[in-house]
């Protein structure tokens, strides 16, 4: 049986097919870019330890910071978020930044505290 009251929001889509062709290739070039920086993480994080004269500290940093590029990325792409006004990325945007920055320096921090 059939349900009347559930809305299918993708036959409602008003966009044209060159619209849609441009919608799917951001999402594939976006895709492509997030898997090329998880491989890059992985190699790193494989091929790190092995390294002479680089410290652990610029490792972390570095995986720390592709991090906050992948969540950049899949929060203004699949979330959709970089479509909305400049003013409502930011107030979603800020918080975040403040909350990862906070965290971030717990774990560091905590991290290398030495156990009594």
């Amino acid at each position: 049986m059939e349900r009347d009251d559930v809305i299918e929001y993708s036959l409602d889509a008003h966009h044209s097919e060159e619209e849609g062709k441009k919608i799917r290739s951001k999402i594939y070039k976006v895709t492509l870019a997030l898997s090329v920086l998880t491989i890059i993480e992985v190699g790193l994080g494989i091929i790190a330890s092995g390294w002479y004269g680089v410290s652990w500290e610029v490792v972390k940093y570095t995986f720390i910071v592709l991090t906050i590029i992948k969540a950049y990325m899949i929060v203004m792409t699949f979330m959709h978020l970089g479509d909305e006004r400049k003013n409502l990325r930011w107030a979603v945007i800020i918080p975040y930044l403040f909350f990862a920055a906070y965290l971030i320096f717990i774990c560091l921090y905590e991290g290398a505290a030495k156990m009594p």
